[in-house]
């Protein structure tokens, strides 16, 4: 292989151009996940919970959801008070599941340089514990 082409395949190697900046936020990642396990949507109050969050973080976060068409917010009554029901969007699982699979060759990658000796660049200058 010519030089140009292993420096190529080198210099991007550990890009993971893949891994969503929308979702990869730890608090909308977690929200993500727990609509991923609940498909028929999970209420406000239980998803805060879930995701330890406060109200108004996690409103923030579920606008950033919506304006990015992964999530769908229904906003209705139970019981005649207020209910807001969150439901991940067809869309949503799609991009959740592109994000997994590229976040599982983040993983291998890392295992696969720890073996060989090397971190990958993203990995270097990290401390252990």
């Amino acid at each position: 292989m010519p030089k140009a082409d292993r420096k190529n395949e080198r210099s991007g190697r550990f890009a993971y151009d893949g891994l969503d900046r929308v979702i990869h936020e730890k608090a909308r990642l977690g929200v993500l996940t727990s609509l991923v396990a609940h498909p028929k949507g999970l209420a406000f109050g239980d998803l805060k919970e879930m995701c330890a969050l406060t109200d108004g973080n996690l409103s923030r976060h579920l606008a950033v959801l919506e304006e990015a068409r992964l999530i769908d917010i229904v906003k209705g009554y139970d019981h005649n008070r207020p209910q807001t029901v969150c439901r991940i969007t067809a869309e949503g699982r799609r991009r959740y599941l592109a994000y997994l699979a590229v976040l599982e060759q983040v993983v291998r990658d890392a295992a696969g340089a720890a073996k060989a000796g090397t971190a990958p660049l993203s990995l270097r200058g990290l401390k252990t514990v």
